[in-house]
């Protein structure tokens, strides 16, 4: 273990008996005119909010929202996001952020699984709301702005009163997986976050544009700022970046937390001539990997101080972080928060010494108690409160992680382990490689091989033999890939991870 970041179980000497929506009001009491939230163009107090919640909560509870009630919503970044979330808790329900565009049979199977008792869908999304009438679920528009409205026939309550949030993942697999998170999940990361964190100190005006149907958008953008007094800037979306650049500039943005898919479009738009505001100070990145050479384009383009960390949604979601600009290691993940105990395995659940690259696994307050409805996933996932990430890593003798890849991921070729990942670097040092992904394909002697999907540079002219002979010199015979496929675009999650599963369901 790490003697530095084990400290198992404070739950009883930190005193977690508060909820969030209590820690929030809390916060606004002290400074009730306080700048909360900017939304088009205007800063909101925190009176202004809490006046909105308060009307909420006051209309939920006339339609019936009580203890234990679920609460789904589909709406991109906006007050009623956080709104909601304060009213369901004031009402000790729970809510759920789901994904408008995550397909409607999908989204009708996660339902399925959290049984709402209603489900709330922000103005302006189409067909949707139909779906869900069809389907026999009560369903209520509302604005942006909010309030939500009151509505008839509310369904049962189907939790509890200690669930604050439950999100919908699929991860890197094709099957949903639903993570409820309790108030005390949730008030120990931000927490840890926001004392561990260099840029996430009370007062700095904080951007939230990530999508709150993910842990990381949800929890680190949005609540993490309204527990700790970070004014955040919402935007619905982060496209079109001239409407984001220009928010940051109008209201002094200097953290912006982003997925690494999200960087070249704001190094792109510096290339055509936007202007990076000089109050950006900070680009957090997490919820994928972000490549050493486009975390170098953007420190020397963009004038930022750059880093990653690392979460998953089951951790509420941060697990480890670049602390700051001084101590940070690119290529890693930084140094576990402290609050959690780690474990290395190798694949079959058999301890290893932490110098040794292999799986990893956590424990602490951070973690939730398991899946909804998903007995045998919890028995493999989860064992005396350890839960397995599913990431191999390796750990230096600091105590820095670097991910080498997700075990589902790993290719074996002819006996040897090869990560995904690390052919994925080498073909993105070239100039002519805007991005690529790796997967691995059967082969009758090898057992598998690696392939390449590359997508290259604007206009560029470079063979599929000249990259395999780039990487020949870079890296050992079994590693380098066989075969190359050009491609424009590469399978993403909704908050931009490559999905190799979607890679090897192609032709090889």
């Amino acid at each position: 273990m790490i003697d530095a970041v084990i400290f198992p179980f404070l739950m009883e000497v930190y005193n977690l008996s508060t909820r969030i929506e209590e820690e929030v009001q809390k916060r606004i009491e002290r400074d009730p005119e306080e700048k909360i939230l900017w939304w088009d163009h205007i800063w909101w107090s925190g009176t202004d909010f809490i006046a909105k919640v308060d009307e909420c909560s006051f209309n939920l509870q006339k339609s019936g929202i009580g203890k234990g009630s679920r609460l789904a919503l589909y709406a991109p970044d906006s007050p009623l996001v956080l709104m909601l979330s304060l009213a369901v808790w004031k009402l000790k329900a729970s809510i759920v952020p789901l994904n408008p565009r995550g397909g409607i049979e999908a989204n009708l199977r996660v339902l399925g699984k959290i049984n709402p008792s209603v489900i709330v869908v922000s103005d302006g999304i189409r067909d949707l709301p139909e779906a869900l009438d069809r389907a026999g679920y009560p369903t209520v528009t509302a604005p942006l702005e909010g309030p939500v409205p009151c509505f008839k026939n509310c369904g049962p309550a189907a939790g509890n009163s200690t669930t604050a949030v439950i999100f919908a993942t699929s991860g890197t697999t094709a099957d949903p997986k639903v993570v409820p998170l309790s108030h005390e999940n949730l008030l120990e990361n931000t927490r840890q976050v926001h004392e561990f964190q260099e840029g996430f100190e009370k007062g700095r005006i904080l951007m939230n544009i990530l999508p709150p149907f993910h842990a990381f958008g949800y929890s680190v953008c949005g609540l993490l700022p309204l527990i700790y007094g970070l004014p955040q800037v919402l935007l619905p979306s982060f496209i079109p970046v001239k409407n984001c650049l220009s928010a940051i500039r109008e209201t002094g943005v200097e953290t912006l937390i982003a997925v690494p898919a999200m960087l070249p479009f704001l190094l792109g738009s510096v290339q055509k001539g936007e202007n990076i505001p000089s109050s950006l100070k900070y680009v957090l990145t997490g919820g994928g990997r972000l490549d050493p050479a486009l975390e170098k384009r953007v420190e020397d383009q963009l004038g930022v101080i750059i880093y990653q960390g690392y979460g998953l949604t089951e951790c509420s979601p941060v697990v480890a972080a670049n602390r700051s600009n001084a101590t940070k290691k690119p290529g890693t993940i930084g140094q576990v928060l402290p609050g959690y105990e780690i474990r290395i395995t190798d694949l079959e659940g058999n301890p290893l010494p932490e110098a040794q690259e292999g799986i990893l696994w956590v424990r602490g307050p951070s973690v939730c108690s398991g899946y909804i409805d998903a007995p045998d996933l919890n028995r493999e996932r989860f064992l005396d409160g350890w839960f397995n990430t599913g990431d191999i890593v390796q750990i230096d003798s600091e105590g820095v992680i670097k991910v080498l890849d997700r075990a589902t991921d790993l290719i074996v070729v002819g006996g040897f382990n090869v990560y995904p990942q690390e052919i994925e670097e080498v073909l993105q040092e070239h100039s002519e490689v805007r991005i690529a992904a790796v997967a691995g394909f059967r082969h009758h002697l090898t057992g598998e091989y690696p392939k390449a999907f590359v997508i290259l540079e604007e206009n560029s002219s470079i063979s599929g033999s000249e990259l395999i002979q780039f990487c020949k010199g870079k890296l050992a015979h079994y590693k380098v890939p066989r075969k190359i496929e050009f491609v424009n675009e590469l399978p993403l999650s909704p908050v931009g991870k490559i999905l190799r599963r979607k890679l090897k369901e192609r032709i090889s």
